[in-house]
């Protein structure tokens, strides 16, 4: 199917997007506190490639050069994460006023540039003072982010409209507190479920430290999804893919929609309440989000595993099945995007969807000083006609921003794997715009 700029809609947003730890660098620069990923990138052999962000992207450094070229290529959003030391050393307390300063040049930039700004409060850098206490397996922490989400909201609010409170909280709570490969590196149940329950109560209690100091405030959240594919139609496969779809679609939505935990097909969550949870905390976890991120990379095929603890399920790996994927080995998949659009639209309550991120890693170098992605190009051409497909049948996507702008520090994978529309040298930070990055411009700027 081809498609033009105009099939989505005159009021369709398109925009890319960065995160403050992958891209920023100047990790201790003006006063700026160490977080969660400062100290697990220390750490040895948690980096693939042995590499770490304290340079990135010099996204620091070079805020007003990256959001021209975000302008130059057709985009009129630019999505970007604050970070929580850089502005609060400690986590909660005394404010950093060069942090303060910084985030109010790069807004400035952006509207100066024509492009609106969509922030985001956390995007898994938490203060490494708050992880010494517990970090997200600590209570203290929800009223710490929403300390932070209210200076936030109170500093930048006279200019910023959209925010996002939190960026894919299952992705960071199962990461980095149950499986313990991203930071903080912790392992088990007795860290992830508190780490989920005190996450959904800061994803309400964020939005509603935003809405409280903005009155007109759009506030959203985001999260990770993916279409979940039963690897046979017998009984325990199916049962087995309910159970992954409890934990990686319906496990922050619902409890933000006043649905509680999926506690119907997946009885173990049910720990959460008799442990982790106070009386009042049940009316604490809603809250009327104006529109909901929906970041899909990929689908997942699932089938029943009895050696698997708790879930019962794995995943049947796209290099089994011999279908398309990414240099990461993820499954692409534009029908998983059309999928999910339409699982995540159909709860009453979500109002408006954006597709918050989108892109893929594919082993890029520059030949000739160009980079030629013609897979990426074609992931996006195909997660867009499934974008597309989902709007004409009625669900109310409204946005689609990319991942990302510059090849970045991609967490525990590095340097190594490149998202970008634009290729960076990491060791002179020269940026080269790729052939998908041409592609959106041609797109966007018709």
């Amino acid at each position: 199917m081809a498609f033009t700029r105009e099939d989505f809609g005159p009021g369709f947003k398109w925009g890319v997007v960065i995160s403050a730890f992958q891209n920023e660098g100047s990790h201790n620069a003006h006063g700026k506190g160490l977080s969660i990923w400062d100290a697990f990138q220390d750490r040895k052999g948690k980096i693939k490639d042995n590499t770490h962000a304290r340079i990135a992207c010099d996204f620091y450094n070079r805020y007003r050069e990256d959001i021209l070229l975000a302008r130059s290529l057709g985009f009129s959003v630019f999505r970007f994460s604050l970070s929580w030391p850089r502005i609060l050393p400690q986590g909660t307390g005394v404010v950093n006023q060069a942090g303060i300063d910084f985030y109010h040049r790069v807004i400035d930039a952006c509207l100066e540039a024509g492009m609106e700004p969509y922030v985001t409060l956390y995007h898994w850098d938490l203060p490494q003072a708050l992880e010494q206490k517990g970090g997200w397996c600590h209570r203290g922490t929800v009223f710490a982010f929403e300390e932070f989400a209210n200076l936030c909201a109170r500093a930048y609010g006279h200019k910023v409209k959209n925010w996002i409170v939190l960026n894919e909280p299952f992705g960071f709570t199962s990461l980095g507190y149950m499986l313990g490969v991203h930071a903080p590196g912790k392992f088990g149940l007795s860290y992830f479920f508190p780490a989920v329950h005190h996450t959904a109560l800061a994803q309400a209690g964020g939005g509603r430290a935003v809405r409280d100091e903005i009155t007109n405030a759009r506030i959203g959240t985001t999260f990770s999804c993916s279409q979940i594919i039963p690897y046979t139609q017998n009984e325990k496969d199916q049962a087995a893919a309910h159970r992954a779809d409890a934990l990686f679609n319906r496990l922050f939505i619902e409890p933000a929609l006043g649905l509680g935990y999926p506690t119907d097909v997946f009885p173990l969550l049910k720990r959460i309440g008799r442990r982790y949870a106070l009386w009042r905390d049940w009316e604490k976890l809603p809250f009327d989000f104006d529109f909901i991120g929906i970041q899909n990379y990929f689908p997942l095929v699932i089938r029943y595993n009895a050696f698997m603890p708790y879930i019962q399920a794995s995943e049947v790996k796209p290099a089994q099945r011999r279908v398309p994927q990414t240099a990461l080995g993820w499954e692409i998949s534009g029908a998983g995007m059309f999928s999910i659009l339409q699982q995540f639209a159909a709860y009453k309550g979500v109002k408006e969807v954006i597709v918050t991120e989108s892109g893929a890693a594919f082993k890029d170098a520059v030949i000739d000083g160009a980079v030629d992605d013609a897979g990426r190009t074609a992931y996006f051409r195909e997660y867009l006609e499934g974008v597309l497909a989902a709007k004409r049948t009625g669900v109310p996507v409204s946005g689609y921003f990319a991942w990302t702008l510059t090849d970045n520090f991609e967490w525990a994978e590095g340097f190594n794997a490149r998202f970008g529309l634009v290729h960076v040298d990491h060791d002179t930070q020269v940026r080269t715009l790729k052939s998908s990055g041409r592609w959106f411009r041609e797109l966007l700027t018709k």
